[in-house]
């Protein structure tokens, strides 16, 4: 194992270090409820329910948790309603492995929860019955699920710092195309250009994730007391991650086009200087998820920056494939400037006229 390998491992770990504390916490809690407030001896349902409920996926919303909840707990009811009418044996086994899985399917397409509550109504049918009654798993259970959305809810994970990585994430892929772009344009290499485009074209992974980070911050912070003031931060973000979508899309487009205008070996200097101005205003666009005071400054810079996307101004003259490159950026120039918060209309009206 290298050292990239185990430097990597150890991030992994750090980085989950409270969502572990948030599931052991949890467990704890949902056992001592179950067993030294209500007297079951062994509350197997309440802890496995608690820590599937939080478990480790991104998408920690209060809502999806009590989705997740309500589906293994109503797995849990169903599997013990079969027993007590059906009692035990292979054919009843089968048959509330069955229903369980249509359950879970209808709650939800993810493979893994499907499966979680499959075995928590295996559970159910396999062990003994408990002296505390039929039905005190199914109470375990509930205990176990309503645990996990308490804790979620007063004790979330970090809402902001997940999606303040995802950004970077998605910003750095942005900003090294961009450089890659400008790079081609002053010195063509294609091979450089084909590897921008490649790595631009697998950004939808990030921008899906920087998107559900910031919808479960959402979520978390009108329900937690203690993430309240991150409502104005988060929505902002929002507004970014939307406008830089569509950059996104349209800079995979304008590599494209940049990939297969650099082919003739041919320094385009005036080109290059105008994505220059591009990736400036996207560092300053990447610095406002740590400081929104930035968000005035990127505006002030964007503004300036259509006076350069004007074909008329260049000398010498384009020609009709490297007006083509131009026309590209333009849409690109919209989308951040959405992104920083000025208006669709006012971003468009802010071009110069082109016949």
């Amino acid at each position: 194992m290298n050292r990239f390998v185990i430097r990597f491992s150890v991030s992994r770990v750090r980085d989950s270090l409270w969502t572990i504390s948030q599931i052991v916490l949890a467990a704890m809690t949902a056992y001592s409820i179950a067993h030294f407030g209500l007297g079951h001896a062994v509350p197997l349902l309440a802890v496995t329910v608690a820590i599937s409920s939080l478990g480790f996926s991104r998408d920690t919303k209060p809502k999806q948790v009590l989705s997740t909840a309500i589906a293994m707990f109503s797995g849990v009811v169903l599997s013990e309603t079969l027993l007590q009418v059906f009692g035990k044996g292979v054919i009843q086994l089968g048959f509330a492995i069955l229903l369980a899985l249509l359950l879970a399917r209808l709650f939800t397409s993810n493979p893994a929860f499907t499966i979680t509550v499959a075995i928590q109504a295996v559970l159910v049918q396999l062990l003994q019955t408990p002296v505390t009654g039929i039905y005190s798993r199914a109470i375990d259970g509930l205990i176990g699920g309503l645990v996990a959305l308490i804790f979620v809810s007063l004790l979330p994970r970090n809402p902001i710092r997940l999606a303040r990585q995802d950004s970077k994430a998605l910003f750095a892929v942005f900003r090294a195309t961009l450089s890659s772009v400008a790079a081609v344009l002053r010195a063509p290499n294609v091979e450089l250009a084909d590897q921008a485009l490649d790595e631009i074209r697998r950004t939808q992974p990030l921008l899906d994730n920087w998107t559900s980070s910031l919808e479960s911050a959402s979520a978390i912070a009108k329900v937690s007391p203690f993430y309240r003031w991150a409502q104005k931060e988060i929505s902002e973000q929002l507004q970014v991650a939307a406008g830089m979508d569509y950059a996104t899309r349209n800079l995979r487009v304008l590599t494209r086009r940049v990939d297969y205008l650099v082919r003739d070996s041919k320094p385009r200097p005036q080109l290059a200087a105008v994505i220059g101005k591009i990736i400036i205003a996207t560092e300053l666009l990447e610095q406002t998820s740590d400081d929104f005071s930035v968000t005035q400054k990127a505006r002030k810079f964007l503004r300036k920056i259509p006076a350069s996307l004007d074909p008329k101004t260049f000398d010498p003259p384009l020609t009709t494939s490297e007006s083509a490159v131009l026309m590209q950026i333009r849409p690109l120039f919209i989308d951040l400037a959405i992104a920083s918060g000025i208006q669709p209309s006012q971003a468009r009206a802010l071009l110069p006229y082109v016949d």
